[in-house]
């Protein structure tokens, strides 16, 4: 299976304005109905691909899978780090795709920006995503506590990380856009 990741077009805002508007397609993070056309203003904005955050898409063997996410935080508003997010399509889920596609956003923003950390949060729920952050070299901080409203409550989270120094995983060649020659997350990964 090959994995790539390529910037958003305009044939993916369908897809993003779906996101918005059924519940069933996002899972967990559905937070109620959103703003069908806010892709839509954003895609012409820029891209999705701003200074301090940006999407990308997601493709598996050549089919759109869904879309990686990375927004940029800071602890003590000095020193940035980046917070990554992935939404896959349900037919997608469960192949393997989904640790590898972070991976390889993990290593572009390693290789494009001089952060130190990135960051992941997932629902203590949600074990496929808590192993798929795991092969994608995140190791688990801690909980937070109360950090999301949803499903009519609060709701504890579990933060991973990934440090720039940290080991990452090995994305076989077959998975990734990169010649063997040149290391995942530069500049042919995307």
């Amino acid at each position: 299976m090959r994995i790539e990741l390529r910037p958003v077009d305009e044939g993916d805002l369908d897809l993003f304005r779906r996101f918005a508007v059924e519940p069933w397609l996002i899972g967990l993070d559905w937070t109620g109905f959103r703003d069908a056309q806010a892709s839509a203003r954003r895609y012409a904005e820029d891209g999705f691909l701003g200074t301090d955050d940006g999407r990308l898409m997601v493709r598996a063997d050549d089919e759109t899978a869904g879309l990686v996410s990375w927004r940029s935080g800071s602890f003590e508003g000095r020193t940035k780090y980046w917070e990554i997010g992935i939404a896959l399509l349900p037919e997608h889920r469960g192949r393997g795709i989904g640790w590898r596609a972070q991976a390889i956003l993990t290593d572009y923003l390693f290789f494009h920006t001089p952060v130190m950390r990135i960051q992941a949060a997932t629902h203590p729920e949600n074990v496929a995503e808590q192993k798929s952050l795991e092969k994608a070299g995140f190791r688990l901080e801690g909980v937070i506590r109360a950090c999301e409203f949803r499903a009519g409550k609060y709701q504890d989270g579990y933060l991973y990380s990934r440090l720039r120094d940290d080991p990452g995983p090995v994305v076989d060649n077959s998975s990734v856009t990169a010649p063997a020659d040149r290391p995942v997350g530069g500049p042919s990964a995307y």
